[in-house]
């Protein structure tokens, strides 16, 4: 089961959802820091180059500059106050995105000890999708799954039939 080699379900599904559509070698922009996941796809033989924790609504520069072919979002949009800007100054001309969807159940997360570790944005599916066509962006494949925690409750349970992540391949609308 995937526990033996990925420290996350989301990882083993992101991986095989990128490899089917870019295997390695190819030269990726991962925004975010350097994270658990940016190492992973470092040793399957991409070459990638993580943002280097700069503010992304107020400085884009980097994004406007990079000459990845492919733009990788796992997990960031969420987070920015304008994703739509962001969207619109990547320079790839593919980009593979998951965000986790809003759930009926849950409130949108918000720390209480870190001020950047907030969601100002939890997504339902066809708000991401108008979101990316808005930027400019052609979604060519999709998937949406769920991602269980190891708690008890009414919330964990409900979280093995509702799907919490959606994953996307798009490429740039000529």
């Amino acid at each position: 089961m995937y526990e033996n080699t990925y420290p996350e379900k989301r990882f083993k599904i992101t991986l095989e959802f990128l490899k089917k559509h870019a295997p390695p070698p190819a030269k990726i922009l991962d925004l975010g820091v350097e994270n658990p996941f940016s190492r992973l796809l470092s040793s399957e033989g991409y070459t990638v180059e993580n943002t280097k924790g700069q503010d992304l609504d107020e400085d884009q520069k980097q994004l406007k500059t990079s000459s990845a072919e492919i733009t990788t979002a796992f997990e960031i949009f969420e987070h920015l106050l304008s994703p739509l800007e962001v969207l619109k100054s990547l320079q790839s001309d593919y980009l593979f995105a998951s965000v986790p969807l809003k759930l009926w159940f849950a409130k949108a997360y918000q720390s209480r000890t870190d001020p950047w570790d907030r969601h100002y944005h939890e997504f339902e599916q066809w708000q991401f999708d108008w979101l990316l066509d808005k930027a400019g962006w052609e979604i060519i494949d999709s998937e949406s799954f769920t991602h269980p925690v190891k708690k008890i409750g009414l919330r964990p349970v409900l979280r093995y039939f509702t799907p919490r992540y959606y994953l996307v391949f798009c490429k740039r609308k000529p």
